[in-house]
């Protein structure tokens, strides 16, 4: 049964309860979700009972199939990526490194391509759906980092760079134009290729390698902490169905409605940075 505790402070059932948790289980898998890095300024996709905010992401087969869809795409990322170009790692982010650097966190199992925990010091971070500051050629499998492309893009079209839009998540953009002259280069390696994010589109699989490291990083730890993450994508979710398979305890950090709400055996609906603090004093570091 899931010990729910709602409240944008954490008072003295909420510290007892996390207390007891943390004694319990000393070294914890934390799968983090976009609602830690929204306090960065990176928008997330979902409201508090789990439904979309804004239209669905970018299909795999959509980007793959489509010139024009690609030319939209990369049109909006000139304006959208700016903000997660930026961004900087949050309290909650340099929290979770502190915890790891402590021997309190095994590891970060994230779905966000943003690279925050790693600029906030995190050392063994499982990129689950991949990394938005680079660039794959769909057919030849050259890589390159994401803003030399997008200095390709602003030569190339010249005027797009500076149009404004608000940013969307991951790099998107809400805006709505002309995008049939919008240029968008081939691989000049091959000739050929498809310059693509090196990240996992929705309809896309996550690379085997990734979910094998992060099984492994749940088997070593007594329990998994989710952080701002609904569980609405298979990819975050299985890893909460694994730990209750395994019995391993399962910790929620989240506000709102999650997939596996059913699951937990503790859940804290405050922010993130709120929560993380918490946890931080209570292991001994700073509260």
């Amino acid at each position: 049964m899931t010990t729910a505790i709602q409240g944008m402070t954490l008072g003295s059932e909420a510290q007892r309860a996390l207390g007891d948790f943390v004694l319990r289980h000393p070294r914890l898998a934390v799968l983090t979700g976009a609602g830690i890095s929204t306090a960065s300024g990176i928008p997330d996709y979902r409201d508090a009972a789990g439904a979309w905010k804004r239209s669905p992401p970018m299909q795999h087969q959509q980007f793959m199939g489509s010139h024009a869809a690609r030319q939209r795409y990369w049109a909006r990322a000139l304006a959208g990526f700016r903000v997660l170009g930026t961004a900087r790692p949050n309290p909650a982010h340099r929290r979770l490194a502190e915890l790891e650097a402590m021997g309190r966190v095994s590891g970060v199992i994230t779905q966000n391509v943003d690279g925050l925990h790693q600029r906030a010091g995190s050392r063994r971070v499982i990129d689950l759906h991949g990394r938005a500051d680079r660039v794959r050629c769909m057919g030849c499998g050259a890589n390159r980092m994401r803003h030399d492309l997008h200095a390709e893009l602003a030569r190339l079209n010249p005027g797009w760079a500076e149009v404004a839009a608000r940013a969307a998540p991951d790099g998107d953009a809400d805006l709505e134009a002309d995008f049939s002259d919008f240029r968008v280069p081939g691989c000049s390696r091959c000739g050929r290729g498809i310059w693509k994010p090196d990240v996992v589109f929705f309809g896309d699989s996550v690379p085997r390698e990734s979910v094998e490291r992060a099984f492994a990083l749940l088997a070593e730890s007594d329990a998994l902490l989710v952080v701002g993450s609904s569980l609405m994508v298979f990819s975050g979710f299985r890893f909460a169905r694994a730990a209750a398979r395994e019995g391993k305890p399962i910790a929620c950090f989240n506000l709102g409605r999650t997939r596996a709400d059913d699951l937990y055996a503790l859940k804290l609906e405050a922010p993130v940075e709120a929560s993380l603090a918490a946890l931080c004093g209570l292991c001994g570091g700073d509260a």
